[in-house]
């Protein structure tokens, strides 16, 4: 019989104000809607009544994020675990992009050419430029961050390339010393993360999209590899 060695939960932030109004969001930091609020929380009572308690947590430098995790650590009554933070979780970097909304750029660009952007997995949309209104490289949080590796765009490649060195070390370490751990990111980080761990091809990935607030559960060997291949629908806590 094959043990399970540690537990994984990813979860996606609750619903932002950019994503309420359709407007391509990136590495911008916005806040949550009420109803994202609810449901951070809603997560969080999902965990408790399903006695998942979390050791630790890793969130993106953003605060859609940061407040997701909270509202959740808080609502299943572990807000006093460990936090660690890396922009390495941050959500995909929209370039250009950044702050336009979504149909009216579609009605601009085409249609192919935006889904194109969105969707292709090696394919960014053109970089923002340094005086672009949203651009958020400037930010206090970033001033760690090595030269040469602030994104000005990704596409979903770039996020995977990014990402994956989180999850063989930090990630990594803490799903081999604790019990459960909960990862509160975004649609484009977590889909690279469930890429990796599913082993999904690179033309496949598109169709994965993973909605706000909901927790998925990983039960994982001690290889780190997913206990079980079933389908990811399968694996949202309910």
């Amino acid at each position: 019989m094959v043990q399970t060695a540690s537990r994984l939960i990813l979860l996606r932030h609750g619903q932002s104000q950019w994503n309420l109004e359709n407007r391509f969001t990136g590495w911008f930091d916005v806040g949550l809607t009420e109803k994202g609020i609810e449901e951070a929380t809603a997560a969080g009572a999902l965990l408790l009544a399903s006695g998942i308690r979390p050791d630790v947590v890793h969130t993106s430098l953003q605060t859609r994020a940061i407040l997701t995790a909270n509202l959740a650590l808080s609502a299943c009554e572990q807000l006093w675990v460990p936090v660690r933070r890396s922009w390495r979780l941050n959500e995909r970097h929209y370039g250009g992009l950044t702050g336009l909304n979504k149909q009216e750029t579609v009605e601009f660009h085409g249609e192919e050419k935006v889904q194109e952007w969105r969707r292709s997995y090696s394919l960014a949309p053109p970089p923002m430029v340094p005086d672009h209104p949203y651009n958020p490289n400037t930010d206090l949080r970033y001033e760690s961050v090595p030269e040469g590796l602030l994104p000005t765009t990704e596409c979903l490649a770039d996020v995977v390339e990014r990402l994956i060195p989180y999850w063989e070390s930090q990630l990594a370490s803490d799903l081999r010393e604790f019990q459960t751990v909960l990862v509160a990111a975004h649609g484009n980080s977590l889909r690279a993360l469930v890429k990796h761990l599913e082993g999904i091809p690179d033309d496949a990935i598109a169709e994965l999209e993973i909605p706000t607030g909901a927790p998925i559960v990983y039960e994982l060997k001690t290889d780190l590899t997913p206990l079980k291949s079933i389908p990811i629908s399968d694996r949202y806590l309910v």
